[in-house]
């Protein structure tokens, strides 16, 4: 007699996948392509969030510098374009979209706006040091996003190089 499984996910439809540019972040965006590469017909989201300055100081001073915001623009596109962009399959529905402000609530409002079924998120360390940076913010968009949640270890890249 055959078993039904207790529950049959539907299709990640709608996928989204947060940087911020370091090599966990990297790391785990090969998850993505390889999503895109089997399900070329799904929509694929790349989200960089730019933390915004709480210190008034701050807020007035960089924005005194002469092209301070097309500066950071232009070097962002650029960085996507290299580490992102060029590696996802010919044809994938891949969309870029930049958001200002706090990290986890960027994330989490973008996924409810775009319908997202799955967000896939780096992880870095193991100590409460590197939890205060992405740690955290996996942490808390694990926590109370509405969809599925897909957290990527660093240390995972080292395991995948061992031979089994």
């Amino acid at each position: 007699m055959a078993t039904q499984p207790l529950f049959s996910p539907p299709p990640f439809e709608r996928i989204l996948f947060c940087t911020d540019f370091s090599e966990n972040a990297d790391f785990a965006f090969g998850f993505l392509v390889d999503i895109a590469r089997q399900n070329p017909n799904r929509k694929f989201y790349l989200l960089h969030v730019v933390p915004e300055s709480e210190a008034q100081f701050w807020k007035s001073y960089i924005y005194e510098v002469e092209d301070v915001d097309q500066k950071a623009k232009s070097d962002i596109d650029q960085r996507i374009q290299q580490n992102y962009r060029s590696k996802m399959p010919a044809g994938a529905d891949f969309a870029v979209e930049f958001r200002i402000g706090k990290d986890y609530q960027e994330i989490l409002t973008f996924a409810e706006e775009k319908n997202i079924d799955l967000i896939i998120l780096g992880r870095q360390g193991k100590g409460a040091f590197q939890k205060a940076f992405f740690g955290n913010v996996t942490e808390k968009v694990a926590r109370h996003a509405s969809c599925a949640v897909m957290i990527i270890p660093l240390s995972y890249k080292e395991k995948l190089s061992k031979p089994r």
